[in-house]
């Protein structure tokens, strides 16, 4: 899933709630994406949001947060705000399987150029990697976790953490701490996870939403340590120099672009996602938001000597890859068993 960092607000029309407007009113001449906040959503305006407006004279309004529950509101009452919308292949997967996108023309795209291959609903359009992070001038060598059995051990590494607030990754995580192989992990024993999940409860601090807040908590110190990501971990070095990530164990996955069924905008939309998977768009995304591995293969010689330096390896064998097909079938059931444990 692509994560976002930094609490920079946009001004003019690109920070504006979609709720400012009507949607009809807004319709002939924009769209709606949903993106993930942050930096990430300070970055997508530089690199596709404005280009875009220039090129197709569409405007772009953003909404941050993708929400599967209000995607699923939208079409369920034909009431559809958003036209693209930007997910992990754990939300795709489920949103087709109930028929909330519309068909994707591959003829629109270079699919030969794509590192990951369409499906018939969405594009892809980045990498992610999660792993453990922390503030290095705190605790040095030794004294900071870089595997998730040493994040769930509270007596070497005492001290406040976060977890995401989402059953997906964390079920992973607490399994793979349990002690699960990774090559074993697959099909996810739930009632495992929830028993180690159950040990780590008390030091969890915060179960975060946004992904900016993973950064945001241990740069100001709330936190020990953090599960976050690359990018917004370098966005928040500007706030602390001696933020550090750890590529011992990690999880990865993609993340892709869909469009609502029935959008207001379908064709633009469609432009759009077309627009992002370009070669030039994505070096213009991966060189300003560092860590970020783009999906286009004509997009690497376009990097940066920095935005190279800090490309994560999908492949690693230290990174779990995530199976979106097993979350597809288990997602909404391991969602709300997992939200109802959060409560308890």
């Amino acid at each position: 899933m692509l994560q976002a960092a930094g609490a920079t607000l946009l001004s003019g029309a690109i920070a504006a709630p979609m709720i400012a407007l009507p949607r009809k009113a807004l319709a002939a001449g924009s769209l709606v994406v949903v993106t993930w906040g942050g930096r990430y959503r300070q970055v997508a305006e530089e690199a596709w949001f404005r280009p875009f407006e220039k090129e197709f004279g569409i405007r772009v309004i953003a909404s941050d947060t993708p929400d599967l529950a209000k995607v699923k509101a939208q079409v369920m009452t034909n009431n559809v705000q958003w036209d693209v919308f930007d997910a992990t292949g754990v939300q795709i997967i489920t949103g087709s399987r109930d028929g909330f996108w519309e068909p994707i023309d591959p003829t629109l795209f270079k699919t030969d150029d794509l590192i990951r291959p369409l499906t018939k609903y969405s594009v892809p359009y980045s990498g992610s990697v999660g792993g453990i992070a922390w503030d290095n001038n705190k605790f040095p060598d030794g004294q900071h976790p870089e595997t998730f059995a040493e994040y769930f051990d509270f007596e070497k590494f005492p001290g406040p953490r976060t977890l995401r607030n989402r059953a997906f990754e964390m079920m992973e995580i607490a399994l793979l701490a349990d002690g699960v192989p990774q090559d074993k992990l697959y099909p996810l024993d739930i009632d495992r996870a929830f028993r180690s999940l159950k040990r780590i409860k008390p030091y969890i601090s915060n179960w975060v939403e946004q992904t900016p807040q993973t950064v945001t908590l241990l740069a100001t110190g709330q936190v020990n340590f953090t599960y976050t990501y690359p990018s917004p971990l370098l966005a928040g070095q500007n706030a602390a120099k001696s933020l550090r990530f750890s590529y011992k164990q990690n999880l990865s996955s993609f993340n892709y672009l869909v469009v609502l069924k029935n959008a207001p905008n379908k064709a633009a939309a469609m432009k759009y996602l077309q627009f992002v998977t370009r070669p030039d768009r994505q070096a213009a995304f991966a060189n300003a938001y560092i860590g970020i591995p783009p999906v286009s293969r004509s997009a690497y010689p376009m990097l940066s000597a920095e935005a190279r330096q800090w490309l994560p390896d999908v492949n690693s064998k230290t990174s779990v890859p995530l199976d979106e097909a097993w979350w597809g079938d288990n997602y909404d059931e391991v969602t709300t068993r997992f939200k109802e444990w959060l409560l308890s």
